[in-house]
C-alpha cells in the first residue's frame, strides 16, 4: 500500500500539543500566517504520495553502486530529487537572505516526518543538508556563505556531516584526521571517515562536506578539533565548478536497511590532501558541529515518527483485509478480519498511540527551538532555548525507540507474512533499526539528558515543564469526560513518578554519578511516556473545544486514554528501576566478567 500523510492528526499535534498556535498568538512568530501550515502539509503529503512513496521499495531492492570513485543511486532517485528541489522543498525553512522561504522549523519538522514516512532513505539526504546549512549560516565566514549557502538552500548542492572514524565513534575526541595550514589561508585535510551518509551520489553536481579534523598543534581530545568545509568540486571565482577535490568514496557499506541511502567510507589525501576551509575558529569545531548535530538529532527523531506511522498505516490496512478465525459474538458465516480480534486492536492502538506521542514531542521540540531564535523577548528566547535543549535528547531517543517498537509490531500483525520481504513490513523494521544508533546512540542521548540537560540551572527547565504537565492533568480531571476513563489518575501518578525520579537523579549526579548513569535510559523512557501521555491528553482537550470540523473529538480522547492506561501506567516501575536498579548495574562486573 502507499502512504497518506495524516494531516488532521499532524495539525492537531503541531498547533495544540506542541504549542505552535499559542506561540503564534504570543507574537513569537512575528507575522507568520499559521493558516499556511495546512496548505504546506497537504502539498507535502501529495508530493510524498505521488513521487517518493513509489520509490521506497525500488530503492530497497536496487540499492546503490560504487564504481570508479562515484556512487550511482537507485533508479528514479535523481529525477525525484530534481522534482524535490524544483518544488522548493529543500528551502522551506532556509534563510530568506540566501533564497530560503524562512518558514518555521516546526513546519519543516512536520514535512520531515512526511518525507521519512514515505521514503526514509531519500529523506536522509536533505536532512543532513539542512543541518549543514544551519552550521554554515551560524558559524561560516561571509565569503563561504556567499559561495555555498544559496546553492545548498535551494538543494542544488547537498551537504554531509563527517565525524566518525574506524577508531573514533562515540568518542569523537579520538579522531585522527589531520589538517595542515596552507599559505593561501585554506587547509589540506588527510584521513579516512566511515559511515558517511550520502558521502557521494549522482543527484547533484556538487557535495559540500563538513569534516572534523585536527591541526598539528591542537590540544588533545575534543578541545583540539576543528571543522572544515570541503567541497567535492572546487568552486571557481565566477561560481562555476572547477577541479575535483581530493576526497573520494573508497567504499560503501552493505547494511541491514536503508539500502538506497549511500553510506560511504570517505578517503582524503591520496592526491596531496583535500582543500578545506575553516568553519568557525580553530580548535572550536565541536561547537560548530553540535549546531549540525542538534538539528540532525531532532530530524532523526522525526524519522522514527515517520517510519512508525508508515508501519501503522500498512498494518491497519492488512488487519482490515486479512481474515482469520471468528470474533467473539460474530454473526454470519465465514472468517472475520483480524482487526475484530482484541489483541490485534491492542497492538494497532499501541502503534498509533506511541507514534502520536512521539510526533508531539518532536513537534514541541521544534517549536521551542523556533521560539528560542524568533521571539523578541530575551527571557522568552532563553526559556525556549532551555526547553529545546531539554527536549532534544528525548525527541531523538524516545521517538526512534518507538520507531523500532512500532515497526516490530507491524511485522507481528502481519504474522508470517510480515517476515516475508514481499509485504514490505520487514523493510520498515530494517530501516528503522539504524535510527536509534546514528546521530548519537540512544544511550548517549539518555546520558546527555541526565548529566547535562536535567542538571542545567538546577533542573529549572524540567520543573517548569512538570508544572505544565500537572496543569494538563488538572484540566483532564476537571473535564469530567467519561471518554478519558482513568487517564487523569494515571497521568497524575506518572507526573509524580517523573518528579521523584528527577529529584533523585539530581542529588546523585555529583555524589554518585555512576548511579545516575545507570538510571539514565529508564529515566528517558519515563520522561517520554509521561510527557507523551500528557501531550495526547492536551490534544484531546483541544479537539473537544475545536469540534468535529477538526476531527472526531472522541477518537482523540480514546487515544489519550489508551496511552495513559497502557503506557504511562508503567511510570511507577520505571521510577523504581531508576532508583533501585543502579546497584545491580554498577555491580554487574561480577556477572559479565566472571
Amino acid at each position: 500500500m502507499t502512504y497518506r500523510a495524516p494531516i488532521n492528526d499532524m495539525l492537531l499535534a503541531l498547533n495544540h500539543g506542541a504549542g505552535l498556535q499559542a506561540a503564534v498568538n504570543a507574537g513569537h512568530y512575528g507575522d507568520f500566517d499559521s493558516d499556511l501550515t495546512a496548505a504546506v502539509l497537504e502539498e507535502a503529503g501529495r508530493f510524498a504520495t505521488d513521487v517518493l512513496a513509489p520509490l521506497n521499495r525500488i530503492g530497497d531492492e536496487a540499492g546503490i553502486k560504487l564504481d570508479n570513485d562515484s556512487v550511482t543511486t537507485a533508479p528514479g532517485w535523481p529525477d525525484a530529487y530534481r522534482r524535490w528541489t524544483a518544488a522548493g522543498w529543500n528551502a522551506v525553512s532556509g534563510p530568506e537572505a540566501f533564497g530560503g522561504q524562512g518558514l518555521p522549523l516546526a513546519i519543516n519538522a512536520a514535512c520531515t516526518e512526511i518525507w521519512s514516512a514515505s521514503n526514509i532513505a531519500f529523506g536522509l539526504c536533505p536532512l543532513l543538508t539542512l543541518s549543514a546549512i544551519e552550521a554554515l549560516d551560524a558559524h561560516g565566514s561571509e565569503s563561504l556563505k556567499k559561495i555555498y549557502l544559496e546553492k545548498m538552500v535551494s538543494g542544488e548542492w547537498t551537504g554531509t556531516m563527517q565525524v566518525t572514524e574506524p577508531h573514533a565513534g562515540s568518542d569523537v575526541g579520538a579522531l585522527r584526521s589531520r589538517a595542515e595550514r596552507a599559505a593561501d589561508g585554506s587547509y589540506r585535510i588527510t584521513g579516512t571517515k566511515i559511515f558517511i551518509t550520502y558521502g557521494d551520489h549522482d543527484m547533484t553536481d556538487n557535495i559540500v562536506h563538513f569534516v572534523l579534523a585536527r591541526l598539528p598543534d591542537a590540544p588533545p581530545g575534543t578541545k583540539g578539533i576543528s571543522l572544515f568545509l570541503i567541497p567535492k568540486f572546487l568552486v571557481n571565482a565566477d561560481g562555476s565548478l572547477g577541479a575535483r577535490n581530493d576526497i573520494y568514496p573508497s567504499g560503501v557499506e552493505h547494511k541491514l536497511g536503508m539500502h538506497a541511502s549511500p553510506t560511504c567510507t570517505m578517503t582524503m589525501g591520496d592526491k596531496g590532501g583535500a582543500i578545506g576551509y575553516l568553519i568557525g575558529e580553530e580548535n572550536r569545531g565541536m561547537l560548530c558541529m553540535f549546531t549540525m548535530m542538534n538539528q540532525a538529532r531532532l530530524a532523526v527523531g522525526l524519522e522514527g515518527v515517520g517510519i512508525a506511522d508508515r508501519a501503522y498505516q500498512q498494518a491497519l490496512a492488512y488487519a482490515q483485509q486479512r481474515r482469520q478465525g471468528r470474533a467473539i459474538a460474530a454473526t454470519g458465516g465465514g472468517m472475520d478480519a483480524i482487526i475484530a480480534h482484541p489483541d490485534i486492536k491492542r497492538m494497532l492502538m499501541q502503534m498509533r498511540a506511541l507514534t502520536a506521542a512521539a510526533r508531539t514531542i518532536c513537534y514541541a521540540t521544534a517549536v521551542a527551538l523556533d521560539v528560542s531564535v524568533r521571539a523578541t523577548d530575551a527571557k522568552a528566547r532563553s526559556e525556549a532555548a532551555a526547553r529545546g535543549a531539554l527536549l532534544t535528547p528525548i525527541a531523538k531517543a524516545f521517538s526512534t525507540d518507538i520507531g523500532n517498537e512500532v515497526t516490530s509490531l507491524g511485522i507481528q500483525i502481519h504474522g508470517g507474512m510480515g517476515y516475508i520481504e514481499e509485504t514490505g513490513a520487514a523493510q520498515h523494521y530494517r530501516d528503522a533499526r539504524l535510527t536509534s544508533i546514528y546521530e548519537g546512540t540512544n544511550g548517549i542521548q539518555s546520558i546527555d539528558l541526565v548529566m547535562r540537560k536535567l542538571a542545567a540551572n538546577g533542573g529549572a527547565s524540567a520543573w517548569a515543564l512538570l508544572d505544565e504537565l500537572s496543569d494538563i492533568v488538572k484540566r483532564v480531571e476537571a473535564s469530567n469526560d467519561p471518554a478519558f476513563g482513568t487517564a487523569g489518575a494515571k497521568l497524575r501518578d506518572a507526573v509524580g513518578s517523573l518528579e521523584r525520579a528527577s529529584r533523585w537523579l539530581l542529588e546523585r549526579i555529583a555524589s554518585a554519578p555512576n548511579d545516575a548513569l545507570a538510571g539514565a535510559t529508564p529515566y528517558l523512557r519515563l520522561f517520554g511516556s509521561t510527557l507523551g501521555g500528557c501531550k495526547l491528553a492536551e490534544e484531546a482537550l483541544a479537539a473537544r473545544t475545536l469540534g468535529e470540523g477538526h476531527g472526531d473529538p472522541q477518537r482523540y480522547a480514546t487515544l489519550a486514554r489508551f496511552f495513559a492506561e497502557n503506557i504511562s501506567v508503567h511510570a511507577g516501575s520505571l521510577e523504581r528501576t531508576v532508583m533501585d536498579g543502579a546497584d545491580a548495574v554498577t555491580g554487574a562486573d561480577a556477572v559479565l566478567l566472571a
